[in-house]
């Protein structure tokens, strides 16, 4: 099992690790590591990008780019795109893991950004969430509206952007499956995504405006975000609404 430690330190940018498993496939050169800073993508959150780096002298300070993460099995492979198995890390090999921070730290802020969103419309809507996706700076959200208009978009984005300027903070936990399943409206999307035979929950909750279940990466206060614009809405069927917004320059 990979120790992936961007669930418990979605800050840690760097950790050193040692190379358990290469595989090559059509799809690149898959490293398995015993530890990573890389977040493996799902949830709507896009895989890290980064570098790997030898640290043994003989491999003279060779580096190879992280196209993308996925989950295997109990591990996280890294995937190395355009790489030949011979010119790839081997087992055994110590290497330096390093993501694109920049990168991440907009996903973590697009994303606390999306949280928010889903936290107004809940409180003050009622409505459920039944989908949604993001890449770095920018995101959607599809609603349970019936209807949808601009002035609706235009309320919710100043209510989301009054939250975001609370600097409320940001809190995960990882909780067992029959104590987190007690918290009223933990799971807000219309289909519960969580597997059956899941043990523990890992939430996140802004304080004071929503608390779900998710598996994402996040800022540790919403002062982070800075603020959104809306960008657009549009009518995905008769009770189906999405809201694109971007995440604008940091405070």
């Amino acid at each position: 099992m990979t120790d992936t430690i961007c669930y418990r330190d979605a800050y840690a940018r760097s950790c050193e690790a040692t190379v358990e498993a290469v595989e090559a496939t059509p799809e690149g050169l898959l490293v398995r590591l015993d530890r990573t800073v890389f977040y493996p993508g799902g949830g709507g959150q896009p895989a890290d990008t980064g570098t790997l780096l030898a640290l043994d002298p003989v491999w003279g300070g060779q580096r190879w780019q992280v196209a993308s993460a996925r989950r295997a099995g109990e591990g996280i492979v890294h995937v190395l795109s355009g790489v030949a198995a011979e010119d790839g890390p081997e087992p055994g090999l110590r290497v330096r893991v390093d993501i694109d921070w920049e990168r991440r730290h907009l996903l973590m802020r697009t994303h606390t950004a999306l949280h928010a969103l889903c936290g107004v419309v809940w409180r003050d809507y009622g409505a459920q969430v039944t989908g949604g996706n993001m890449e770095p700076g920018a995101g959607r959200m599809d609603f349970e509206f019936e209807h949808m208009s601009g002035e609706l978009v235009g309320e919710i984005e100043a209510k989301v952007n009054t939250e975001l300027a609370a600097a409320r903070d940001v809190r995960v936990r990882v909780l067992p499956r029959e104590e987190a399943f007690v918290i009223p409206d933990l799971i807000r999307t219309k289909v519960n995504l969580l597997p059956e035979g899941i043990r523990e929950v890992r939430t996140v909750e802004i304080v004071g405006l929503d608390l779900q279940a998710d598996g994402g990466t996040h800022v540790a206060n919403t002062r982070e975000v800075g603020r959104i614009r809306v960008t657009g809405y549009e009518s995905k069927g008769r009770i189906n609404k999405r809201i694109r917004l971007e995440v604008a320059d940091a405070p």
